[in-house]
């Protein structure tokens, strides 16, 4: 993906992107001595909460992503910002803690990213990692079928793999490289009505409908916007006050080497 990111349009939903970052920062216990590495920092909204636990550690966020880190930059949780591409970023130092939330989905092969992270941590230290499961649900598997249907000579999904494996298949990529924790977490969340779109066009056009958005002409996006707004009125009926219920599923893991 080559176009910058969009601060504005991913920090709509502040608040449900947040709560898996907390919950998977609640089950990193106690580090070695080293930095702690917000890794695909984004717009920083972690930073804080990472910055109050660890507050006698430095806190360094790394993205790829100028406009989301100078957002991250302007929080004043970090200790620095590193523009960096997250597949090929370095430490300077072992952390003691690599802590990516949302942000590792994007890169592939994780059977060779997962170790190789690891080995950069000090000893005791801790990978902590969340991604979105979620692309067998109707809010992204309309966006490859349909891009499939409307323009076969740009996509073509038929040796597609998920980009998170399950967690049999995870927990064997990361099971050899220490003592690890690893589960999924189904979020109901609760999308407010949105006059402009339906709420989870709102809530995927900064994240899983990009790529899309990337490939395709300003016409061709508008003709598949408008279809998959169309089919998720059926697969997320509205409430009578126009919200509506969208369940999410997130996969957790810390590792401790």
């Amino acid at each position: 993906m080559t176009q910058d990111w969009s601060p504005e349009t991913y920090s709509r939903f502040r608040g449900f992107r947040l709560q898996p970052a907390l919950d998977l920062l609640a089950r990193v216990y106690s580090l070695p001595k080293g930095p702690v590495v917000d890794l695909g920092c984004g717009n920083g909204a972690v930073g804080p909460a990472l910055s109050a636990r660890f507050a006698d550690r430095k806190v360094i966020g790394v993205d790829s992503s100028p406009a989301m880190l100078a957002q991250a930059a302007a929080t004043e949780a970090y200790h620095r910002c590193d523009l960096a591409d997250i597949a090929e970023w370095q430490p300077s130092k072992p952390p003691a803690l690599i802590f990516s939330n949302a942000a590792l989905q994007w890169l592939p092969d994780h059977s060779a990213l997962f170790p190789r992270l690891a080995a950069m941590l000090a000893p005791g230290g801790t990978l902590a990692v969340q991604m979105p499961r979620q692309w067998g649900a109707p809010s992204h598997r309309f966006l490859h079928d349909f891009a499939c249907e409307m323009f076969p000579e740009i996509f073509d999904f038929t040796t597609w793999q998920p980009p998170v494996a399950d967690p049999m298949a995870m927990m064997r990529v990361i099971a050899p490289l220490g003592e690890v924790s690893l589960w999924e977490t189904k979020y109901f969340q609760h999308l407010a009505p949105n006059a402009d779109c339906h709420p989870v066009r709102a809530f995927t056009e900064s994240t899983a409908m990009r790529p899309f958005e990337q490939a395709l002409s300003a016409a061709e996006f508008a003709a598949l916007r408008a279809r998959y707004d169309a089919a998720l009125e059926a697969a997320y009926p509205r409430e009578a006050d126009g919200s509506v219920l969208f369940p999410f599923r997130r996969q957790f893991f810390t590792v401790i080497v």
